[in-house]
């Protein structure tokens, strides 16, 4: 594996960095055993805390913890690159605010064939309920996907199925929104699956599990939607991007500093 120079440079003491991993950035088991796996593990531990409120370090900790039993010198210097943008962004959290609508809003994708090694998928997805981030996921997908559609689709049923979730939570909280819910997908060919209630032969290598899909969208309880790729934004979840579209990203998931001080709080800004 080769790594950047900004990979290394994570290293030098004080350094702040806009985005927890580089574009060329990849884990590959390829390097020389890391001589401390529980130092390894737990810095990964700590840092995998974070994403409770940080949804913006969901893809690049999942990355980290998927190599737990047996890292390697590359991985260690990889996950030595998430600490400066913690420091750098050690005030950012989600906001929420009061909605105008409860509409629940999904994001779904999948990077198919994302692992270089094991040739799975990684897939995520985020759910906004009036505008705010109440669920979101980042996770590599069981099995290999013999096609995108395949492994497009799988992402839209794992999402579909939080959707569904949350509207029985609602529904049990006497919240449930009016409108139906509303999952966004930047891939055609698995956005034509979900809405055709007629097979084809495409279809038939995909399990019947998640073909729920389609049926709560014929039974009018989801309604799956066409968004382009630059402005899906579970790509965070997904993989690594560049800063502009990462701080896009961040922004519209509300990773925000604090707007305000709190009262009392004399301490300098630094």
């Amino acid at each position: 594996m080769t790594t950047t120079p900004a990979s290394s440079s994570t290293t030098t003491t004080g350094t702040k960095l806009p985005i927890p991993l580089s574009t060329s950035d990849s884990f590959t088991t390829d390097g020389t055993p890391f001589a401390d796996p529980t130092l390894y593990r737990s810095l990964v531990g700590a840092i995998q805390y974070l994403t409770i409120t940080r949804p913006d370090l969901s893809y690049a900790v999942n990355q980290a913890c998927q190599h737990l039993h047996s890292p390697t010198e590359t991985y260690f210097q990889l996950v030595k690159r998430i600490l400066p943008y913690v420091k750098g962004t050690i005030s950012h959290g989600l906001h929420y605010t009061q909605p105008t609508t409860s509409t629940i809003l999904g994001y779904s994708d999948a990077d198919w064939a994302r692992c270089i090694e094991t040739r799975r998928s990684t897939y995520g997805y985020s759910i906004f309920l009036g505008g705010n981030l109440v669920t979101w996921s980042a996770k590599k997908q069981p099995t290999v996907s013999r096609s995108s559609c395949k492994s497009e689709y799988r992402a839209m049923a794992n999402a579909a199925a939080e959707i569904v979730w949350v509207t029985h939570l609602l529904k049990e909280l006497h919240a449930l929104p009016q409108t139906r819910p509303t999952l966004l997908r930047d891939n055609k060919s698995a956005l034509f699956m979900s809405q055709n209630p007629v097979s084809n032969k495409r279809a038939k290598h995909i399990d019947l599990d998640y073909h729920f899909v389609r049926e709560l969208v014929m039974s009018g309880k989801l309604h799956t939607k066409f968004i382009p790729t630059k402005l899906q934004l579970a790509d965070i979840f997904t993989k690594s991007l560049p800063r502009p579209l990462f701080e896009q990203f961040r922004y519209q998931l509300r990773v925000l500093p604090p707007p305000f001080r709190l009262k009392g709080d004399n301490r300098i800004n630094q």
